[in-house]
């Protein structure tokens, strides 16, 4: 068995291989639960192919694949681009999970109740939260009345 026998069979288990996990990826784009894994089957399945399209340019001595490779390489990007664009909300923040009660509330998706403004003002007059803090100058001069 020579060298370029080999690189055949090789090149041929790697097309097998990526036609296969094509295959997976194009389940997944149609069942995924969200559209953020749709939009990651999409990338992946553009990658795998231009990823055969260069076996195939190696398996097949045409230089011209490669260009072809490169080109669906910018088209696929600009999919993904333009999915995430119109499909990701661009203003979206992350929820902050740290309290567990924000966290329950945020896995069950229930929406908070407005806060009472009785209470808030309350909680706030408590904490101290509406006295004004003291200024740089009366904090110098109690210290040097200190070291005097």
């Amino acid at each position: 068995m020579s060298i370029d026998t080999a690189y055949q069979y090789l090149y041929t288990g790697a097309l097998i291989v990526f036609l296969i996990l094509i295959g997976a990826m194009v389940i997944r784009s149609v069942i995924g639960p969200r559209f953020t894994d749709r939009i990651l089957s999409v990338n992946m399945l553009g990658t795998m192919v231009i990823s055969s399209i260069a076996i195939l340019s190696r398996l097949l001595k045409e230089s011209y694949l490669v260009d072809v490779a490169l080109i669906y390489a910018m088209i696929s990007f600009i999919s993904v681009l333009m999915l995430a664009s119109m499909f990701i909300p661009a203003d979206a923040k992350a929820p902050d999970l740290t309290n567990k009660r924000k966290r329950n509330r945020f896995l069950r998706r229930e929406e908070a109740p407005a806060p009472d403004p009785e209470k808030l003002a309350e909680t706030e007059s408590s904490q101290g939260l509406n006295a004004a803090p003291e200024s740089a100058a009366n904090t110098m001069a109690d210290t040097t009345e200190v070291k005097a």
